[in-house]
């Protein structure tokens, strides 16, 4: 099977019903987080480059909406949420203005903020109706690099300046996300320092986060929940409209029609409980055959995180070639 592009919906803590775009190849980002749910980076880059064809990507979209309609699936959003950094997508601006030639379903980027310093990337999420971005710490660089695991050519207080640009051009819907990880970043100096700065970009939700699905580093912990009620306090007092993130989202997984390339796509970027997994194969009318077909093949493993079984793409089992000789570099 090759790399598909389109997956879910899939409920999203955020964004409802959302139809996900996978718009960068696994896994290539500018960060290697030490809490992703897509395991370590395999190449680090911040060169903004062409992965798909743009009417690959649009025609996609269009031919899941249409098979999802006939299954009478509700979409809240079609977001770029994808294996890597979604924005090291050149062709982003050109893929979100296609999409909303095509369709009136609002469209969401989630971005790790790291290439905001760039003009260019400030334009094309402009396009965009929301916006999220990844705040895990500001103020201190040491833990930013600890947690981030930045590529190297980026600079901290850059990317910061960039943030504070978009937010204050960017028309939308602007969201932060900060994610908290056991005696890491969820202590009170650095959290104050984080929202201090958060309250200067003003987002419509401040989202207090903590590691809910297997992580890139076995070690990784959430916060005890002292702590995440001390990190909600301190943002209210800054003024943030807060809301935490503590548990898996709301909502079922949908349905084009395929139980087992759904199952496969979804947990390519959305790692599924055992239950989520029980939930969708009634919703499809399948059997827990599809799993167990999926687990002898190697195409997805079974990971144990907080004692509970989740299931994950087996990457190394696929082929994800470039598809982008087609495509002009955008100017």
């Amino acid at each position: 099977m090759g790399k598909k592009i389109v997956f879910g919906p899939v409920p999203s803590r955020r964004l409802g019903q959302s139809l996900g775009i996978n718009n960068i190849p696994p896994k290539i980002c500018s960060y290697s987080c030490i809490y992703c749910q897509i395991g370590r980076t395999k190449n680090i880059s911040t060169e903004r480059q062409a992965f798909y064809p743009v009417e690959k990507i649009l025609d996609e979209v269009g031919n899941t909406l249409k098979r999802l309609k006939e299954n009478k699936e509700k979409v809240d959003f079609l977001s770029f949420v994808p294996d890597g950094e979604p924005t090291l997508d050149i062709n982003l601006g050109k893929e979100i203005a296609g999409l909303k030639k095509r369709t009136d379903i609002k469209i969401a980027v989630i971005t790790n903020a790291s290439l905001l310093w760039r003009e260019d990337v400030r334009q094309d999420l402009k396009k965009a109706d929301l916006v999220s971005l990844k705040i895990d710490i500001t103020g201190n660089k040491k833990v930013w690099g600890k947690i981030n695991r930045p590529a190297t050519e980026l600079d901290y207080d850059v990317i910061l300046e960039g943030i504070k640009k978009f937010s204050a051009v960017f028309k939308g819907k602007l969201l932060t996300e900060t994610l908290l990880v056991k005696d890491i970043n969820d202590n009170e100096q650095d959290i104050r320092k984080t929202a201090e700065f958060l309250s200067e970009i003003e987002p419509a939700i401040a989202f207090i986060g903590i590691p809910t699905r297997p992580p890139a580093e076995k070690w990784v912990m959430p916060p005890d929940e002292e702590k995440i009620n001390s990190a909600y306090q301190i943002f209210v007092e800054y003024g943030l409209n807060t809301e935490l993130i503590t548990g898996e989202g709301t909502g079922s997984f949908g349905l084009t029609g395929n139980a087992e390339n759904d199952l496969l796509n979804i947990v390519s970027v959305h790692p599924m409980s055992k239950e989520q997994v029980e939930d969708f194969l009634k919703k499809a009318g399948g059997s827990w055959n599809i799993l167990e077909k999926l687990l002898k093949d190697k195409k997805i493993e079974e990971i144990i995180y907080l004692k509970r079984k989740y299931y994950l793409r087996n990457f190394s089992k696929q082929n994800y070639g470039r598809e982008a000789e087609a495509e002009e570099p955008a100017t």
